[in-house]
């Protein structure tokens, strides 16, 4: 049994860790408009340009945990902002990982085949967040990548024929069980990729009969011989070539401030996606995702990844932030929402920011090169155009203008010249529909603010989300769990595994449940691998004790690691029943 009263914290090496959370404010931009300056553009149905393949988000790193312990009808309020077309942000692409019993960034992943005849497709909530994205927008595009692997795969060794099944069984499974179709599959996040496996993972996926696409190689910038080396050598690899049907990089911005799309994988003729991508670098701190902050970035990246770096899908790390914020990487989510217990939520301006493209553009519409560009008082502006070559929309931002600009528009090439439905966010508006324009003699002109963004569509069906969420309140205390509620072989509500898998188990040597570390060998890991310890707590707690009854399985030492804002971290080994206090 595990309890806490008046404020409290703890860990585990293998055990428990209860934090606390820290949220930071952020200034608002005030705007100052000037004179408007006048520019000329035409939107040319005629022109070429690359598919638009839509933007989504990824949920990895044990980014998602807290979401699926909300309560209802919060939890489905925040799932329709993030997936419900017309509603919120209406994420066209869902990526998610391939757990691995391993820590990931904010915790561990569980495994679906943490040995070789496994087969546990139920384990974690990647599964239930694709068939709820799923339920909510039936053309969402799923993809699968991982960040580790159970010790078993390869003996250790990840770049081997068992990862290959690993995967396809994963995929198998997500099909199998849910019904669910899923499209992409990546190598290893953020590990210098081995043609060797690139392309045995793509014999595995056509020996199981699978039409799932690889994606290579989510690697960041400075690793091996360079985030897009991949291009390099399907140039002279054939066999490779055939392999990789996208390739994806992560964080494509040098300190210059430039993307880094080469020219080589620009000439290939493979779709080029940011697979993972955020407001800043990815090095952080990770931003807010307010607009002060990170919203109003977000808006001008997604037209950049495009203009400058041919990039037809932008994947953000994460869809939300549910988890606690005394992890790493605070602050990842488009939205945020990490206490289950009140049921609070925050949408934040990132939501909007992607929804002035999502809500706007499809799968499968074009990007229309000649009809989109940079502004010459700042701002940029992508154009794109439906499959019926008539409805078409425009994405246009000005978040680092400083006056207001007018601009003239001329609709040619077949294009739609019915009216136009303009919609605006910036630090006084939040994705308002804010007037139709009816072209004459096909051409309009509209005065744009600066520091915002814009969306132009001759389309309809865009709406904005009313549902609110319950009052903020703090971790519920005194709390206590003897686990029989929860079921076996599961994570209780609320704790965060950080390496590892503590599960719900029977109890050895007397009746009932008990929480159990359930991982004995070590997994292949992505990155530092800490001793398995799980989390859970509140950042406001400043007095507070702990106890539980322990029982030892083995001889393996063990530890409760308690943090307040004053005092980051204590540590005490405990050999049984334990009490602790800090202040």
């Amino acid at each position: 049994m595990l309890g806490f009263e008046s404020n409290r914290i703890a860990t585990l090496h293998y055990g428990i860790l209860f934090a606390g959370l820290l949220l930071a404010a952020a200034p608002l931009l005030a705007v100052s408009p000037l004179c408007a300056q006048e520019t000329h553009v035409v939107l040319d149905g005629q022109s070429k340009g690359r598919t638009f393949e839509g933007l989504g988000a990824l949920s990895a790193g044990a980014s998602s945990r807290l979401l699926v312990d909300y309560p209802e009808p919060q939890r489905s309020q925040i799932l329709d902002y993030l997936f419900k077309p017309g509603y919120g942000a209406a994420l066209q692409h869902l990526k998610v990982e391939v757990g691995g019993d391993v820590n990931s960034t904010d915790g561990s992943e569980p495994s679906h085949l943490r040995a070789r005849e496994d087969h546990d497709y139920t384990r974690g909530y990647e599964w239930w967040l694709m068939v709820e994205a799923h339920k909510r927008n039936p053309n969402i595009i799923l993809d699968i990548l991982p960040w580790g692997a159970p010790g078993w795969v390869g003996k250790k060794n990840l770049y081997t024929p068992d990862m290959a099944e690993y995967m396809a069984d994963f995929i198998e499974g997500a099909r199998d069980k849910y019904g669910l179709t899923l499209r992409y599959a990546g190598v290893w996040n953020e590990t210098v990729y081995n043609a060797d496996y690139v392309k045995e993972l793509h014999r595995a996926l056509e020996r199981h009969h699978l039409d799932v696409k690889v994606v290579c190689c989510d690697e960041y910038i400075g690793e091996g011989k360079g985030q897009w080396a991949i291009a390099d050598e399907m140039k002279t690899d054939p066999a490779l070539n055939a392999a990789v049907d996208v390739i994806g990089v992560h964080y494509p911005l040098d300190d210059k401030g430039k993307t880094t799309t080469t020219d080589a994988a620009r000439k290939l003729g493979k779709p080029l996606w940011s697979s993972e991508d955020q407001p800043s670098s990815g090095a952080g701190p990770i931003l807010q995702r307010t607009w002060a902050v990170g919203g109003r970035i977000l808006a001008h990246l997604y037209n950049r990844n495009y203009l400058e770096g041919a990039m037809t899908k932008t994947e953000i790390w994460s869809p939300i932030t549910s988890y606690y914020d005394i992890l790493a990487a605070p602050n990842s989510g488009l939205m945020y929402a990490n206490t289950p217990w009140s049921g609070y939520y925050d949408v934040q301006s990132a939501i909007w920011a992607t929804a002035h493209t999502t809500q706007f553009a499809q799968l499968g519409w074009r990007d229309l090169d000649s009809s989109s560009g940079y502004l010459p008082e700042k701002g940029t502006y992508v154009a794109l155009k439906s499959p019926n070559s008539k409805d078409w929309s425009m994405v246009l931002e000005t978040i680092d203008a400083k006056k207001p600009q007018k601009v003239n528009f001329a609709i040619d090439g077949g294009l739609s010249t019915e009216t136009i439905h303009i919609w605006e966010t910036n630090v006084h508006k939040t994705f308002e529909n804010v007037t139709k324009v009816k072209p004459k003699n096909g051409s309009f002109t509209f005065t744009f603010e600066p520091e915002s963004i814009y969306s132009l569509t001759t389309t309809t069906g865009q709406g904005k989300g009313t549902a609110q969420p319950m009052a903020p309140a703090a971790f519920p205390l005194p709390y206590v769990d003897d686990f029989e509620k929860t079921d076996l072989r599961r994570a209780p509500r609320y704790l965060s595994d950080q390496d590892g898998a503590f599960e719900v188990q029977p109890c050895d040597g007397r009746p009932g449940r008990c929480l159990e570390q359930v991982i004995s060998i070590k997994p292949i890991p992505w990155g530092p691998m800490p001793d398995p310890f799980t989390l859970a707590g509140d950042v406001t707690w400043t007095d507070y004790w702990v106890a539980a009854d322990v029982h030892f399985l083995t001889d393996a030492p063990a530890s409760w690691v308690a943090s307040t804002p004053l005092t980051p971290f204590r540590t005490a080994a405990y050999t049984g029943q334990v009490g602790m206090s800090s202040g």
